[in-house]
């Protein structure tokens, strides 16, 4: 007997929610997504093995254990790696809804009171909250057009690897102790912030066009960022910043327990505690 024929196939995992992705399947190239008739993907609950990699400490440092655990809760999703930032909360947000119930405690502290409660969040709830940004829309600039696209979770991973790596840099500085030389060192960090930061704008820049041509090359567009008038470089931050804040999970609105007191807590994927 193979284990194609196996007789308990058909208590395997089944899809405990469907979820229909927030940019709608907009900005992949063909292949990355299976999508369905529907535009509904079938998100699967998480297997033991999914479980042991969400908590091992290399693995989500490194992407893997993400790329793993979409691959295996949502297979309609082919390249997780591809999956753009408008998106990605909304998948791992529907993953841990379907392995683990529609509810999510959270702790919190009223700032009034300064009493600690737990709270439910309804997390189909918040999905249904997630909204895309819109990247179809042009930046004018005299003569420049400027596209923006949303940055792929490859991306999003290599930013945060190259900020972990800048705050080991600023560790060493705080532990010098020569004044001259610790000068040196945070300018060197400075320096290297502000180059990461520009590498990850020029990635969220799709084209440049000018009167002439149209330009999508990523190292003359991060060359670009570099050179160009410090007015202009802060008009294109501010606009891509206004796009992504839209796709950013709100606040949620809280109510203290103890006192009545109404406030708003930021609410973030903490990976570990998540799907711990």
């Amino acid at each position: 007997m193979t284990v194609q024929h196996n007789p308990l196939k058909q208590y395997f995992r089944r899809p405990s929610i469907y979820i229909k992705l927030p940019s709608g399947g907009k900005y992949y190239p063909p292949g990355v997504i299976n999508q369905t008739e529907t535009g509904e993907l079938p998100v699967y609950p998480m297997t033991a093995i999914d479980d042991i990699t969400s908590q091992t400490p290399d693995a989500l440092f490194n992407g893997s254990a993400i790329v793993e655990l979409i691959k295996s809760c949502i297979p309609d999703i082919r390249e997780p790696w591809l999956i753009n930032s408008t998106d990605l909360d909304a998948i791992l947000i529907a993953i841990r809804s379907a392995s683990a119930g529609n509810n999510l405690d959270i702790d919190t502290t009223c700032p009034k009171c300064n009493e600690e409660a737990k709270y439910d969040i309804n997390l189909t709830g918040l999905l249904h909250t997630i909204k895309a940004g819109d990247y179809s829309k042009e930046l004018h600039l005299g003569e420049l057009t400027i596209k923006f696209r949303p940055l792929t979770y490859k991306e999003m991973n290599d930013v945060s690897m190259s900020q972990f790596e800048l705050q080991k840099m600023f560790s060493n500085i705080e532990a010098t102790t020569d004044v001259m030389e610790k000068n040196i060192k945070t300018k060197d960090a400075l320096t290297s912030i502000t180059a990461v930061a520009m590498k990850v704008l020029a990635n969220t820049i799709e084209y440049i066009r000018t009167p002439n041509e149209m330009v999508n090359e990523n190292e003359y567009i991060y060359d670009f960022l570099q050179n160009c008038d410090k007015n202009i470089y802060e008009n294109i931050k501010n606009y891509h910043e206004n796009i992504k804040k839209d796709a950013e999970l709100k606040p949620l609105k809280v109510k203290c327990i103890h006192c009545e007191h109404e406030y708003e807590k930021p609410f973030t994927l903490n990976l570990s505690d998540f799907f711990g």
